[in-house]
This record gives C-alpha cells, sequence and structure tokens, in this order.
C-alpha cells in the first residue's frame, strides 16, 4: 500500500541517533519504507564520512518521497549551538523538544504516515524544563490521549519476536510500584492493548496473561497481598467484559518459548519485569510502540548511547525494526 513517509526525529544529536539514522538509511533506501528525519541536517551530515554525501533537506513530506531511494531527507530544523558526540548538552535541549512535537503535528495532520523517535537523554531535557518522563507520556499529551473516550492510552508495549509486553507501570521506582497498582490501571492497559492487537497487529481475538507482582503470585498471600487486592480483581473484570484474559502468573515462569504460545501480549507491573525478558530475547532488534495514541509512534529499545557516540560502532538493528513496525501499523490503519 502507498503511504505517506514516516517522520523520524533526530533525537538526542549527541548520542548515537544520528549516526544509526544514516545506517538506517543505507539498510532501507532500495526496500523502504520510506522516512524524512525532522531534526538538524549538519549533525546528520557529521555523523559519518557517508552522512557527507547523502543528507538532503526537503521541505515536507511529499518531497521526502520523491528523494528517499537517492537520498536521506530532512526536514531542518538546525540547532543553535554545535555538540559533540558524547557530551550531552543542555543547549540542545529546545530543539529536541521541538523535533518531537513537530513529527507529532504532522502524524496527527496526517502528513506522514507515523512517526519514529530516536533516543533523547533525560537529564538535559529536565534541566530546560521538560516535565515528562519520556516519549510515552510527552506524546499522551501532545495528542490528547487521555482525554479521548473509552480506554485510553498512552500505553508502553514492548516487543522482540514473538513476544509482546504491555507495561502498567512505567519510570517508577520500584518501591512504589505497589501503591500504583489499582484495578483500573491494570484494566485500562490491557483493553488499550487488547484493541491494539485487533487494529496494529491482526490478532483478531487477543490472549492475555497478566503478570503477577510478587514472587510466585503472593504465595496466596504469604509473600505479598497485592495479587488477591488488586491484580486477580482485575483479571476478573477483564474476563467480565468478554476479555481472554488470565493471571496473575509468577513472572519467572511467564516468558520461555512454551508460555509465550499461549498468550498474545502479557500485563507487566514494572519496568524491569517487562523489559528484562524483552532484550534477552532479542537485545537488538526490540521495538517500544506507544498504543493508545490517534498516531502510530515507535522507537527503538535502547538509550542514547552517549559511551559509544562518534565512534561509528553503534548498530541500527532497533531503529530499522522500528522503522519497518510503524510502517506496517500505519498500512494495517490505512486498510
Amino acid at each position: 500500500m502507498n503511504i505517506a513517509p514516516l517522520a523520524l526525529t533526530l533525537g538526542d544529536p549527541a548520542g548515537i541517533g544520528p549516526e544509526i539514522i544514516v545506517k538506517a538509511w543505507l539498510a532501507l533506501r532500495e526496500s523502504g519504507p520510506a522516512f524524512m528525519v525532522v531534526g538538524d541536517a549538519q549533525s546528520l551530515a557529521s555523523a559519518s564520512s557517508a552522512g557527507r554525501s547523502i543528507v538532503r533537506t526537503v521541505g515536507g513530506p511529499r518531497e521526502a518521497t520523491d528523494v528517499f531511494a537517492s537520498a536521506l531527507p530532512v526536514l531542518d530544523l538546525p540547532l543553535s549551538a554545535s555538540v559533540i558526540a558524547g557530551q550531552p548538552s543542555d543547549a540542545a535541549a529546545g530543539q529536541v523538544i521541538a523535533w518531537i512535537e513537530t513529527a507529532a503535528g504532522l502524524a496527527l495532520s496526517g502528513g506522514v504516515s507515523g512517526m519514529v523517535t530516536a533516543p533523547i537523554a533525560k537529564a538535559p531535557l529536565y534541566a530546560a524544563g521538560f516535565r515528562f518522563p519520556g516519549h510515552t507520556e510527552f506524546l499522551g499529551e501532545l495528542t490528547s490521549a487521555s482525554r479521548r473516550p473509552g480506554p485510553t492510552g498512552p500505553v508502553m508495549m514492548l516487543t522482540a519476536k514473538d513476544l509482546r509486553v504491555s507495561l502498567v507501570t512505567i519510570h517508577e521506582p520500584l518501591a512504589k510500584v505497589p501503591a500504583k497498582l489499582t484495578l483500573q490501571s491494570i484494566v485500562n492497559v490491557s483493553l488499550v492493548t487488547a484493541r491494539a492487537l485487533e487494529q496494529d497487529f491482526g490478532v483478531a481475538a487477543p490472549r492475555l496473561a497478566v503478570a503477577a507482582l510478587n514472587p510466585h503470585a503472593g504465595e496466596a498471600g504469604t509473600i505479598g497481598a497485592e495479587e488477591a487486592e488488586v491484580i486477580a480483581p482485575a483479571v476478573r473484570a477483564l474476563r467480565d467484559q468478554g476479555l481472554d484474559a488470565s493471571g496473575p502468573h509468577p513472572a519467572d515462569s511467564l516468558f520461555h518459548a512454551e508460555a509465550r504460545a499461549r498468550y498474545d501480549a502479557v500485563i507487566c507491573m514494572y519496568h524491569d519485569q517487562a523489559l528484562i525478558p524483552v532484550k534477552m530475547l532479542d537485545f537488538w532488534g526490540g521495538v517500544n510502540i506507544t498504543l493508545g495514541l490517534p498516531i502510530v509512534r515507535t522507537s527503538p529499545d535502547h538509550g542514547v548511547g552517549f559511551d559509544i557516540a562518534g565512534r561509528g560502532i553503534a548498530r541500527p538493528d532497533s531503529l530499522i525494526a522500528a522503522l519497518r513496525m510503524a510502517a506496517e501499523v500505519a498500512a494495517r490503519r490505512a486498510a
């Protein structure tokens, strides 16, 4: 299906974003999906020896589609100060935020089919007054997702090979997780996930496995009460709504190959419960997709990589997977 190109934000210009974007274009230029970078053209041109000869500034998505096979198209929103690879700078924070806002606006208007975000570093953004824990929450605000009727996003899902996991809590200190778990939050994440499995992944009758919080699913209350008091009632509520949901399941036996065949997604209670199995299964190819938004958004499942930025050794695998997934989801929504 012929769809508009994707908008790919540059991410932190001092991280590995520019390098992996150039490498992703080199890998995808002949077979797509087509994308347009929203960011600083000079950062991309300086990312590698290849970058200097392939970057081309464009005025918008239509031109990006026309030139994608022969050049890396960039909607140039330049930095106001230079950055050095591997050295985060608060001075770039305003532009990093503006690139995300611009890409989201293009996606909301239909100018692009979706957006993919290269990694950002939170600390420089916080120093500039950024008030969101990360991309997921910021995009929820930009798209008014939480004010839509029915089950609401944003919900973070990670995928790797045949594993999909959605998070009830995201960037919360582990000590605060139990208090953040409510019947309503578990049900909401589960319903958003089920709807996305149908709409975005083509799963006709989604099966959800709901993870426990405590070891051995609380061992009948002897190792914690959250399973009996919160998680099990949430599972019953999901079943009452006609959803194929099971649990709470002990997390230590939920992610091996035989277990993965019994569900389409796992509802996880906290960050590491979800991300450790994803990164163990496919460290280089994992993808982060935000569910419950009116736009398509994916990202690579890794950070800014300041420690290797500028060395030419960053792998683009996860970004390539994120671009492909965004295009697949956009095509399903457009069908």
